[in-house]
């Protein structure tokens, strides 16, 4: 028998705590079933110790279950949060964000939301926020959606980031906002196809060896669902919280109701829910189209027992920002659009103060 025998197997093994299984999630490293003995290694990262144990555990009970195999080794190598947080010194001699405020993650259960347009003109409208002393605040963006980055193409960025130094890259800024991207690092036209372990290496990575400097927020948008990326970064950023967005209609509600309660399991509060395409505006009449139902993000907010941070209409002008790289914050700053980013970004602020 092979190792593709051995992993529908460990399929039945559930993570500690979520619905999905330790292959989908990336987490073996080897496993072979060779004669009725099988060999299992497991790599994983968190703070909480008592994890190796109990998933050690669970591995070994549904392999005792399983008449195929007649004796069994499993191995669980533990990577604890402080360890990742560390290496951000060991590979630079810097910690790389250190100089950063805060850290909020942009988050959806579902695809084609318009997760990171809201990230986009969420860090422009934030860039126009000023502090305490009078001065704008200082905004990053990661994009940690590797298979999909958008924002390069939202923000007008194409330029590739110059290295500053051995294992150090300095983020590209366009717009007063610093970005570091997938999409800057790797040809157009050659897709990312990656595992697990690379997903988890490539977002580390960006948090480690990306010269933020110092910033009041840097915004971290994630691609839809609840997979590796999402699990990578509440192991290694110290996120302050997550924004979920949805858009009105029931099944793109309920799915991100269902993904944003992964973040509490991980220990990432959620700050609050933003609803898209909340309704087409007639620029005559002023009469509103609720073209894709009405209510889905204050019920996903109830649901969750989290704040509503406020709705986004369909609006042309969004969508030819963010093809021209000119987002609507700066392209049409007087637009009902811009009125509702820049109210979001009030509220988050208000939530999440910088201390200045």
């Amino acid at each position: 028998m092979t190792a593709e025998d051995i992993l529908p197997i460990l399929q039945k093994v559930k993570y500690p705590g979520y619905t999905r299984d330790i292959v989908s999630f990336g987490l073996i490293s080897d496993a072979s079933l060779i004669q009725g003995h099988a060999k299992v290694k497991v790599e994983i990262g968190g703070s909480d110790s008592t994890l190796p144990n109990t998933l050690k555990h669970e591995i070994e009970t549904v392999l005792e279950a399983e008449p195929s195999v007649s004796s069994h080794e499993v191995r669980v190598i533990f990577k604890k949060d402080n360890d990742a947080q560390n290496s951000q010194e060991a590979d630079n001699g810097k910690n790389t964000l250190a100089g950063i405020k805060r850290i909020i993650a942009i988050a959806s259960g579902k695809g084609g939301v318009g997760k990171s347009t809201i990230t986009a003109n969420l860090a422009s409208a934030l860039s126009k926020i000023n502090n305490d002393q009078g001065e704008p605040l200082t905004i990053g963006v990661m994009d940690c959606d590797l298979y999909g980055p958008s924002i390069p193409l939202q923000l007008g960025i194409s330029e590739q980031p110059t290295a500053l130094e051995e294992n150090l890259l300095s983020p590209v800024e366009n717009h007063g906002i610093k970005v570091m991207s997938m999409g800057l690092l790797v040809d157009e036209e050659t897709p990312v196809v990656w595992r697990g372990p690379m997903v988890m290496k490539t977002i580390q990575q960006f948090a480690t060896n990306v010269d933020w400097g110092e910033l009041d927020y840097l915004l971290v948008d994630l691609p839809p669902g609840t997979g590796d990326a999402q699990l990578s970064l509440a192991q290694i950023l110290p996120l302050d919280g997550v924004v979920i967005v949805t858009t009105p209609q029931k099944a793109a509600v309920e799915v991100a109701r269902r993904g944003a309660m992964m973040f509490p399991k991980v220990n990432v509060p959620i700050l609050g829910i933003i609803e898209n395409m909340s309704f087409l505006q007639d620029q005559e009449t002023g009469e509103k189209r609720f073209l894709f139902g009405q209510g889905g993000g204050p019920l996903t907010a109830k649901n969750l027992e989290t704040v509503f941070l406020g709705e986004v209409p369909l609006d042309e002008e969004i969508r030819l920002g963010g093809d021209h790289g000119i987002p609507i914050i700066f392209g049409h700053p007087d637009s009902a659009a811009s009125a509702a980013f820049t109210e979001i970004a009030g509220e988050i602020s208000s939530l999440l103060p910088t201390g200045d």
